[in-house]
């Protein structure tokens, strides 16, 4: 079967990215053990990823690079702040490094990750670009399995596992 819409996926992948001298730095992986598994088309994955799996079978290899703009887009220097100290200090809890990536909530409610850049006298500075945001992403793997995906994984809108029976 080939990879088509409403297909289940379970493949390996190496991630790789581009450092400012053009060396290939690794990011991560997804192993024969603890495959990437997803339905395919209904949004889960970077749309031009699929589009270049589009067509592949079981056994297949893929090796394809997506620009920075097909993958998490361009860094947006409106994209940074500088949050309040007391906003970690008044519940007990500490002030974050330069370097770690801490959780915040928007007013609505949305969870999502951001970068501390730098510690001020009053203010942490934090970046909330996604960390792969300005960068290609290099991507090779091979397609472990392709199956059609059962109507439980169509009506939840995700893939139930490699077998299709894996619970959530």
């Amino acid at each position: 079967m080939n990879i088509s819409p409403n297909s289940v996926v379970a493949l390996t992948y190496e991630l790789h990215t581009t450092n400012e001298e053009g060396q290939q730095v690794f990011v991560e992986k997804a192993d024969e053990q603890n495959p990437l598994v997803f339905l395919y088309g209904v949004g889960m994955m970077l749309p031009k990823f699929e589009e270049h799996l589009t067509g592949l079978k079981t056994g297949d290899e893929y090796s394809f690079e997506l620009s920075a703009a097909d993958g998490y887009g361009e860094i947006d220097p409106g994209a940074f702040a500088d949050l309040p100290k007391t906003m970690f200090t008044e519940a007990g809890g500490e002030i974050p490094n330069v370097g770690d990536v801490i959780p915040l909530q928007d007013n609505n409610g949305n969870q999502f990750r951001a970068g501390v850049t730098a510690v001020h006298d009053e203010t942490v500075a934090v970046d909330l670009n996604h960390p792969m945001a300005g960068k290609n992403l290099l991507f090779s793997g091979v397609i472990l399995n392709v199956r059609e995906a059962t109507q439980d994984e169509l009506s939840h809108g995700h893939a139930h596992g490699v077998d299709g029976h894996s619970g959530h």
